[in-house]
């Protein structure tokens, strides 16, 4: 039986997303029953935009973020969007290449792909829970503060760190990942 190139495609991409939002919701709960300072929550995200580009990353994102929410942790739902923006800059940033292993590149992509987010993680932490969330993080901002930082300002520096050393970690491990994809399934140029 003949197989239509388009509707394996769309499979291959639906195959992709499903994996990638179940990587997300395995790892962003794994960081909340931990209290870990990092999300955990983006390897997915990323891996569907690093290869299906921004459109399929953005789709991925909103939907991890949508189904952490109603199961899990209620916070996850408020931070869909900077799940949606992580995926947008992944999949503009990292469609068709691969990161070599030990490439000076992967600290600057991590910090492209985590800036946008974090500004929209800083803006969602202060306006709508007053610096105070689930995760591990919100201890580290609770310490800042009681030394004497602003409250808006602890909650910025903070998600800054955490968010590029959860970036960090995910672009490496979706680098390590697509490295060890056959070729012939791969359409990436190596960088």
């Amino acid at each position: 039986m003949k197989q239509n190139k388009h509707t394996l495609f769309n499979v291959r991409i639906l195959t992709l997303m499903a994996l990638s939002i179940a990587i997300n919701f395995l790892g962003g709960t794994i960081a909340l029953w931990l209290r870990l300072p990092i999300y955990l929550d983006s390897i997915g995200t990323i891996f569907a935009g690093a290869l299906g580009g921004p459109i399929i990353g953005l789709l991925t994102g909103l939907s991890s973020g949508v189904l952490s929410g109603v199961t899990t942790d209620i916070f996850s739902l408020y931070y869909a969007p900077v799940q949606i923006v992580t995926g947008v800059m992944a999949g503009l940033l990292l469609r068709g290449k691969i990161i070599k292993r030990g490439s000076w590149k992967l600290p600057g992509l991590a910090l492209l792909v985590s800036l946008p987010g974090t500004v929209a993680a800083s803006f969602i932490t202060v306006r709508l829970f007053g610096g105070i969330t689930s995760s591990g993080s919100s201890m580290i901002v609770q310490v800042l503060h009681g030394l004497g930082l602003n409250q808006t300002l602890s909650v910025i520096l903070v998600q800054a760190g955490t968010d590029y050393l959860d970036r960090l970690l995910s672009v490496a491990v979706v680098a390590a990942v697509v490295l060890l994809l056959p070729k012939r399934s791969t359409f990436f140029k190596r960088v």
